[in-house]
Formats: structure tokens, sequence, C-alpha cells
């Protein structure tokens, strides 16, 4: 290799690591903010502190187009001290979706659904499904994926065994057990990758919205009352300034574009 190539390496490599350190310098900014923001006395000194905060994380992700997990929480955790429920949500759904395996994240999510104004209660069917099939929607997608590959391994070594030692009951019932395991897990996590790759989801970050039966203000409402800051949906639809939805009671509706961000 060339003098030339050596030295484009390390300019690169000092380049990158640079640009790493400013960014660093900038996110202990937003931290700091966040810490005085906390402290502060003066609600309004710590609205304006929350908001440069959020500011500098947001700073972080569209220019430094650094995604990840603990960004989006923070981010989350700036806006819910500040009072926006509906960008509290959706980042920490953001986050949930790099991660789902952390439980600050499912908590912090759940305590943030909590403060919502629409109470959307899935219908019966998806209760008894959600008891039936717990795994699926209890565990993180990782912690299936891992415990698929667990079970696989036990029943790979009960079978081994049975090469080994003999064919008998004592082997047989971990095999079945671990077999049947390893499909069940392996079917949910299968479903969900697939369920994730096909769907799109959103978050209501407008202070209220009036949800349509059709793209156009001309529409009837299709509900009594508006819907909310923070109310989730999944998207049917996109036509141009409008999105067609459905929540979690299955529930549909449009409404406008730049009333809601997408996950």
């Amino acid at each position: 290799m060339t003098a030339k190539k050596y030295i484009l390496i390390i300019l690169i490599l000092l380049s990158v690591s640079a640009r790493a350190d400013k960014w660093l310098v900038i996110f202990d900014q937003a931290n700091e903010a966040f810490r005085q923001a906390n402290s502060a006395n003066d609600p309004d000194q710590a609205k304006k502190l929350y908001e440069s905060s959020i500011l500098t994380f947001e700073k972080i992700i569209e220019q430094g187009n650094f995604k990840n997990a603990k960004l989006y929480y923070n981010l989350g955790n700036a806006y819910f001290l500040k009072g926006d429920i509906g960008k509290a949500v959706l980042n920490y759904r953001r986050a949930e979706k790099l991660d789902s395996s952390d439980s600050n994240i499912q908590k912090n999510l759940n305590f943030a659904r909590s403060k919502r104004i629409d109470k959307v209660v899935p219908k019966t069917q998806k209760k008894v499904m959600r008891t039936l099939f717990f795994w699926h929607y209890d565990f993180a997608l990782k912690t299936r994926f891992i415990l698929t590959c667990a079970f696989w391994g036990i029943a790979c070594l009960c079978i081994t065994g049975m090469i080994w030692l003999g064919r008998n009951a004592g082997w047989m019932t971990p095999v079945i057990i671990c077999g049947l395991l390893t499909l069940c897990l392996l079917t949910s996590v299968f479903v969900e990758t697939t369920a994730q790759a096909n769907k799109t989801c959103g978050v209501i970050t407008a202070d209220e919205v009036i949800a349509r039966q059709g793209d156009g203000q001309n529409y009837s409402p299709s509900f009594k009352e508006p819907l909310h800051t923070g109310t989730e949906f999944d998207v049917i639809e996109i036509r141009p300034g409008w999105l067609n939805i459905k929540l979690f009671d299955d529930s549909l509706g449009w409404i406008p574009e730049n009333s809601a961000e997408l996950i």
C-alpha cells in the first residue's frame, strides 16, 4: 500500500473521530439541559430547558443521522415532561422499535399511554388472543429469538443423547417439549417480522383531530368525539394530505396527514 493511501485512511479515521466527538459534545449539552429542567423551580424556565433539550436531541437525530433507542427514549422523556403526550408516545414507540427488550422504554411508554384522553379498548377477541398466545405479545422479539435458539439447542442435545445412549422415554419427553416450544416461538418470530415489514404505524400528535369517513373535510365524522394526541393507529392507506387509519379497536377513519407522525 502506498504512502498516499495510508495518509488517506488516516485522514478518514480522523474525520470520523472528529465527527463523533462533535456529536458527543452536543449529546452532553442536550442531557445537561434536560437535567437542569428537572431541577428548575420555575415551570416556565423548565419548559424552555426541555424545549432546548428536545431541539438538540432532534438535531442529533436529523442532522447527525444517529438513530438509536437511547436517543429516542431521551427525546420521549423530554417531550413527556414538557407535557406533549403525543410526541412522547411517538418517540417511545420509535425507541421500542429499535429495542423492544428495554424494560425502561416499555415502562415509560405504558405510563405515557395511561395519560392519553382517548381510551381505545381492543375487542374481546383480541384480548382472548393476547391471553392464549401471551408469549407472542408479552415477550420481546429478541427474547423470543433467543428462546427459540435455546430450545432448539436443547432438543438437538437430547437427540444426540438418544443416538449415543439409546432411545427411551427419558430422552423423548424433552425432545418433544423443546421441539413444540421451538416451533411455537419460531412461528411467533416469523409472524411478527413479516407483520413489521408490511405494517406502517403512527401516532396522532395534534391536540385533537376529527376523523372523517373519507379523505376530505366535507365527509362526515367517523366518531362522535375527536381523536386526541397520543392515540396510536395502523395506516391502511395514504392519499395526498390524508391518512386512512385503523385504531386498536379496529375502527376506521381518515385524518389529515399533518395531524400525525409515522413511527
